[in-house]
């Protein structure tokens, strides 16, 4: 969901602003940076108490990627692309002064229950892999300054932003995971 305005609700509409996020010079990293940065690569990868989005998307078959199961009010395709969209602009309110936000809700959710070809389904899986590993990269960049607030934000932090990319995830990469089970196509460990 948007930063700027992540109220129930409301629009999500970010105004528009010019300079970049506060980054601090080269100084070499402190151990405690150093082990927090790590927590939170390990956090956005799903390396900790969840299970990783390649887990919970593998081998998933396409013919049940548009099913809703019984009581559960999105499919496989909503969810993945919600991920996508939302993981996309936290990304992008993270590092772009001049990104706005799409509508809240219709911006954040496909208009379809399912996707119109399996290359649109991997398209998506793609997309949100490479977003995850540009938020990593910016955690990861000793030049981004973990605490600075964002300026064209009103109190958020790329901390609070990579946090809340990893929460939003592990959320809804559970829910793909019970689609899957509902839909039989889920096997445990």
């Amino acid at each position: 969901m948007a930063a700027k305005t992540r109220k129930a609700g409301k629009n999500l509409q970010r105004k528009k602003s010019s300079p970049k996020a506060k980054r601090a010079k080269s100084a070499p990293l402190s151990r405690n940076d150093k082990i927090l940065r790590e927590h939170l690569l390990n956090l956005l990868a799903g390396e900790n108490a969840h299970l990783n989005f390649d887990r919970a998307i593998e081998d998933f078959p396409f013919e049940l990627c548009g099913l809703k199961p019984d009581g559960i009010p999105y499919s496989a395709w909503q969810i993945l692309e919600h991920l996508r969209l939302a993981q996309w602009d936290i990304l992008e309110f993270s590092r772009n002064p001049d990104h706005v936000s799409p509508a809240w809700p219709e911006g954040y959710w496909p208009s379809s229950d399912a996707p119109p070809d399996k290359g649109t389904w991997q398209e998506s899986v793609q997309s949100f892999r490479a977003d995850r590993r540009a938020m990593e990269s910016l955690v990861r960049n000793p030049k981004t300054d973990l605490f600075a607030k964002i300026p064209h934000g009103d109190g958020q932090t790329i901390l609070r932003e990579a946090l809340l990319v990893a929460d939003h995830n592990a959320y809804h990469i559970g829910q793909l995971v019970l689609v899957r089970r509902l839909l039989g196509a889920w096997e445990s460990d």
